[in-house]
């Protein structure tokens, strides 16, 4: 029986990489045994429509193609569905948080190899209100530069538009009154952000969750009370070697439902884009999506736990 494999893709990503090498990625396809077929993304929702009607038609495999705002659509298109099929991965954005989490290349030829020869994992999903997010949820001034940052400047300087943005919005930085509340347990107070993490990779730092685990059940639950600028500053700085959750300023915690309270208007980001306004109550969909992965073992899918 021929298997089919739908890939989408945003034309514009990754220096429009994708789109150059469509004919590459479709052969590989076609030599493992897949008929493949393509959907170039034209605006906002379009990979979401595309991923359900590909769940409607029953394709075997679906492949987001762009970064990680083209896999947050797509997820969104499949969550809800019956007939949910095989997830895989071609990172072609500015940070591409979750491939770098999964190990999968930026490099389109290997993460071709991930496709045709990788191996099955089921993962976790998150779930507040009725979207989706496969990576990241997070709320706060420091996290509102996400999508800020204008498309035209990320094609060009990637990353660095990211702090380049940051940077000139870190003097405005105020903090917002909350109240959460995480599997029974609750805090109140002031903070500058929090993070609801499905992985350990957020915004290009590798160690802001260092705990997590893609298929567990649970979330990392990282707040930043209230603290002062040059604190924020250090508080980065510890980030990035994993040293952040030792400081008093934060919270850091694993939960499978969340609930957020504001006094405030909080725009909420998923996965990178804007997702809203809070108040929300986040959910993990326990391995809720199967993926291809690479072969070689990463530490966030080593979680055993049932």
């Amino acid at each position: 029986m021929i298997k089919r494999a739908r890939l989408i893709y945003n034309p514009s990503s990754g220096r429009e990489q994708v789109k150059k090498q469509l004919p590459y990625i479709l052969e590989q396809l076609e030599k493992v045994g897949y008929e493949a077929s393509t959907h170039a993304t034209t605006g906002k929702d379009c990979a979401k429509k595309a991923s359900k009607l590909a769940c409607e038609r029953e394709f075997d495999l679906i492949i987001a193609a762009g970064g990680d705002g083209t896999i947050n659509e797509v997820i969104n298109g499949m969550a809800e569905q019956h007939n949910r099929p095989t997830l895989g991965i071609i990172p072609a954005g500015t940070t591409n948080d979750f491939a770098r989490a999964l190990n999968i290349p930026r490099d389109i030829q290997e993460a071709c190899k991930v496709l045709c020869n990788g191996r099955m994992k089921y993962i976790d999903v998150g779930k507040v209100g009725s979207q989706y997010f496969i990576n990241i949820a997070a709320a706060g001034t420091l996290t509102e530069l996400t999508y800020e940052v204008p498309s035209k400047l990320k094609t060009m300087i990637g990353q660095m538009a990211y702090y380049v943005k940051g940077f000139e919005k870190l003097p405005r930085i105020r903090p917002s009154e909350v109240t959460i509340e995480y599997d029974g347990k609750l805090f109140e107070g002031e903070i500058m952000l929090f993070l609801v993490s499905n992985t350990n990779s957020v915004g290009g730092f590798e160690k802001l969750a260092p705990n997590a685990h893609i298929n567990d059940g649970l979330f990392d639950l990282v707040i930043l009370k209230k603290t002062n600028l040059a604190d924020v500053v250090r508080i980065v700085s510890a980030a990035l070697r994993g040293e952040h959750i030792h400081d008093e300023r934060i919270i850091y915690v694993q939960a499978s439902r969340i609930k957020i309270h504001t006094k405030d208007e909080l725009q909420l980001n998923l996965d990178g884009e804007y997702g809203g306004n809070l108040p929300g109550e986040f959910v993990n969909l326990h391995k809720h999506v199967q993926m291809l992965v690479p072969n070689k073992e990463v530490q966030c899918l080593l979680e055993t736990r049932k």
